[in-house]
């Protein structure tokens, strides 16, 4: 049946896009993590069916941004394809940066997408980037160190439970840490974390008249806490752990919980990567009971930058690896756990993705999400885990780099939050938001 599908879905994806009129090489900037990984593996079947041929540039996730971001603003021309997410897309499309993706087949059936994720992909209506997979963030734990410590998950916990469930599932004697949390400095790594976090405390980064808020309570709370909770029960150097380093501390057994992208649970139960694979439960991000839960909106998504020769080709292949048929391939050959989850509503309509055990808590956490309104107070700003605004990336790095010295244990939180204030002032007034 699978491979009857396959031939029909060849066919009409050869109809819709015609042969290459001339087989192309094209390259593609791309995020260091296992779906990207995967999406590699199967390049022959979008060659078999094109005639193009892809070369990748395969980075971690801080280099990745830097390396794109330096070569669209530059008009560099390294790259036909940009593995880039919800912060950029909207940006850059508005100027000109990046190619629509406009005349999309019937077949791909670009209505099947997230209304969320589309919307956050998009700029004034128009589609630019088309998400690989999309994602929120949730808490992975252990259900038998949960069980071994005398606790039950709530489906929603507080930070308290957290702190307390960490601290009972911590055993330094056998290297288990009762939780793994991003400390690596970057505005899409630890300061990612940091921000949605801050946000379930009830801080916000700017008031409603631009002003810094980093000096206020709330954000003393929210890394006062971090910091002790972590330095209670997180690994030792969590200040330079970002997302593949925990998930490698989970897979190895060594994490009692770990919060994160919801893409991250088909690594953490997969039986051939996870020691722990049998034992793994999943709860929302945690909240303090003010309505907010600490958990992100994002997607990665592939998009074209403005200027490439190749076009054409470039989004022959976005067709390719972000459609239904591409999910299919996965499935067919690794299982429905392992296909890129949070891009198509269709995907959660499907009964067999049904069955996956994190499919439903990683759907709720995605709806969850409100980037209109991500703070307990008003915010001038759309966004969640940052400001959708142009700057962000650039001061939000440099905070993130005081909150990961304070980690270290190199300065107080109270010196890394000046300073973190007087960066963010100093950033929207240069640019003129106040």
């Amino acid at each position: 049946m699978y491979l009857k599908n396959a031939l029909r879905a060849a066919t009409a994806f050869a109809l819709v896009t015609g042969a290459a009129a001339q087989a192309e090489t094209i390259t593609i900037a791309t995020v260091n993590n296992g779906d990207m990984i995967r999406m590699q593996g199967y390049t022959d079947d979008f060659t078999a069916k094109t005639g193009h041929t892809v070369e990748w540039v395969t980075l971690e996730e801080n280099v990745l941004r830097q390396r794109v971001t330096t070569d669209i603003t530059t008009k560099g021309g390294q790259f036909d394809i940009m593995t880039i997410g919800m912060y950029e897309t909207p940006i850059w499309g508005a100027n000109g940066w990046l190619v629509p993706l406009d005349g999309l087949s019937a077949e791909y059936d670009v209505d099947d997408i997230l209304p969320a994720m589309a919307a956050g992909l998009s700029h004034d209506g128009t589609l630019y980037a088309a998400p690989f997979y999309g994602e929120s963030s949730m808490i992975m734990y252990r259900t038998d160190l949960m069980e071994k410590a005398g606790l039950e998950m709530p489906d929603s916990p507080t930070w308290e439970f957290i702190r307390e469930a960490a601290a009972a599932m911590t055993d330094r004697a056998n290297e288990v840490n009762g939780i793994c949390l991003r400390g690596k400095a970057g505005w899409g790594e630890g300061g990612a974390f940091i921000n949605t976090m801050a946000n379930s405390f009830g801080a916000r980064v700017f008031d409603e008249d631009w002003n810094a808020q980093l000096d206020s309570e709330a954000w003393a709370n929210t890394l006062n806490f971090f910091v002790e909770m972590m330095s209670e029960s997180g690994p030792p150097g969590y200040a330079t752990n970002g997302f593949n380093e925990n998930l490698s501390l989970f897979q190895q057994g060594k994490c009692g919980m770990w919060i994160d992208a919801t893409v991250a649970a088909s690594f953490v139960t997969n039986p051939n990567d996870s020691t722990v694979a049998d034992s793994v439960g999943f709860a929302l991000a945690p909240n303090t009971g003010l309505g907010k839960n600490a958990n992100w909106l994002w997607a990665w998504a592939l998009a074209i930058p403005a200027g490439t020769a190749k076009a054409d080709a470039a989004k022959q292949f976005i067709e390719w690896a972000t459609s239904k048929e591409y999910i299919e391939l996965v499935a067919a050959n690794e299982g429905w756990a392992n296909v890129p989850p949070g891009a198509r509503t269709s995907l959660y309509e499907n009964p067999e993705y049904q069955a996956v055990p994190f499919a439903q808590k990683t759907l709720d956490s995605i709806l969850s999400a409100d980037p209109q309104n991500p703070t307990v107070d008003p915010v001038p700003y759309v966004g969640i885990q940052f400001a959708a605004i142009p700057e962000w990336a650039g001061f939000w790095t440099e905070v993130s780099q005081e909150f990961s010295a304070a980690y270290a244990g190199q300065q107080t939180v109270e010196e890394a939050l000046a300073k973190a204030q007087a960066i963010a002032n100093e950033a929207v007034e240069a640019a003129g938001y106040k």
